[in-house]
């Protein structure tokens, strides 16, 4: 028997241990969303555009809990991960092709976080040559000599931290009318580079490792049927939390940068540029927000990618087990440390395009992650009863349409300048 149902206490103080218990996975997988280069997209949105896409956060809410809800249920169900399953349906050739694409655009990720780590250190005047091997040593160490259960604490303070981008925002004295007007009426634009943000923002928001990670965190931390109506929750909490995080960036750069038509390319610029309009203490915490989001995702981002790479061709994986008894997994972990942080040290990287193209990959895989997901959560062979229902097959299936759609529209804007 689970040892969370023989918790026996009054209906509120049981429920609420039986939450604290379980809590863990949904949390972490919104929290991580808000990464590096989730960071410098929201930036550059809120001051290029002001509060023009701050409308793009009450869908991507939506759709971030219904995908995170059926990772969750797909991953308690089957007991298997989600590129487990891919393998076993689609076979190994497409399986190959998907997860080739999903590797580079991951590492593309990963490079990004240390890219973070670099600019936010250097903020505190710290070379990047000394930030970077640091905290990729750092990363490595509790990751491999660690456990999940530690890890998932340390995850969970990680994400906590992330919600100082509010007191940025706050700082920045926003319009709140000018706000609330941009949410309910907001002016579409149609050009590449407000395509661009838009992909950008729903491919960093509801990014496709997190599919993956998602469902096999749930696996990790042994959750059955019974826990099902409270990692609803969890998924709740951790996609607000993710939202309320992006929009307070967004709102941090519109009402300080792009009223004073600053323009950046990257978080670290956002943060320094804060400071003769929002103070000192304001761009801090906006670099310290940067800082921890960079280590906290520079930690799951290949994580998720070594889990998913070796479900994907039935190799062991998962943090508990040892490096004998899953060499492939951590070497695979290893190696994704080991190339992004030796990118961030090669003089005059290009970050910035190695940031922007790997949030619009992200963007442009998601439909070909969602399609997949959605095929398997609907086949009553894997799911039983528990295939979608007709809400969120209408959420599911819209949002693969209209990702298709943008991306279209991204790839064919360039021929009718």
């Amino acid at each position: 028997m689970n040892i969370i149902t023989k918790i026996r206490k009054t209906p509120f103080w049981r429920n609420l241990a039986i939450f604290l218990a379980i809590v863990g996975p949904g949390i972490i997988t919104g929290s991580v969303d808000n990464d590096a280069g989730g960071i410098t997209t929201y930036s550059v949105a809120g001051a290029t555009y002001g509060y023009n896409l701050l409308w793009t956060m009450i869908p991507a809410f939506i759709v971030l809990f219904v995908v995170q809800e059926m990772n969750a249920r797909m991953g308690i169900v089957t007991g298997k991960g989600l590129a487990d399953l891919i393998r076993e349906n689609a076979g190994l050739k497409v399986t190959f092709f998907i997860f080739v694409g999903l590797l580079l655009a991951d590492l593309g990720n990963t490079t990004t976080e240390f890219a973070g780590v670099a600019g936010s250190m250097e903020i505190f005047g710290v070379s990047k040559y000394i930030s970077v091997p640091i905290v990729a040593v750092a990363v490595w160490f509790l990751v491999v000599k660690g456990t999940y259960k530690l890890a998932e604490k340390i995850f969970l303070i990680f994400s906590l931290f992330l919600l100082t981008y509010v007191v940025s925002a706050i700082m920045g004295k926003p319009n709140w009318s000018e706000i609330g007007t941009a949410i309910i009426h907001p002016q579409a634009k149609v050009d590449f580079d407000y395509i661009f943000l838009i992909v950008g923002i729903i491919g960093t928001t509801i990014a496709p490792w997190m599919q993956f990670y998602m469902q096999s965190a749930v696996i990790e931390k042994g959750l059955t049927v019974e826990d099902y109506k409270y990692t609803i929750w969890d998924v709740a909490i951790g996609s607000l939390a993710t939202i309320i995080v992006a929009v307070s960036i967004i709102i941090a750069c519109a009402s300080t940068l792009h009223v004073n038509n600053i323009q950046i390319t990257e978080a670290k610029d956002a943060a320094m540029a804060l400071k003769p309009f929002a103070g000192e203490f304001a761009s801090q915490i906006f670099a310290l927000g940067l800082f921890v989001a960079s280590v906290f995702s520079a930690t799951i981002l290949p994580i998720a990618t070594a889990f998913y790479v070796c479900e994907a061709f039935g190799f062991e994986a998962g943090i508990d087990k040892t490096w004998d008894e899953a060499p492939q997994f951590y070497w695979l972990f290893t190696g994704i440390i080991g190339i992004a942080a030796a990118i961030i040290l090669i003089p005059n990287a290009p970050l910035i395009s190695i940031i922007l193209w790997s949030q619009l990959i992200n963007g442009l895989l998601l439909p070909v992650v969602l399609i997949c997901m959605m095929v398997l959560i609907n086949d009553k062979d894997i799911m039983g009863e528990y295939v979608n229902k007709r809400f969120t097959n209408i959420v599911g299936w819209g949002t693969a349409i209209i990702l298709i759609t943008l991306s279209t529209m991204l790839l064919l804007s360039p021929f009718f300048k």
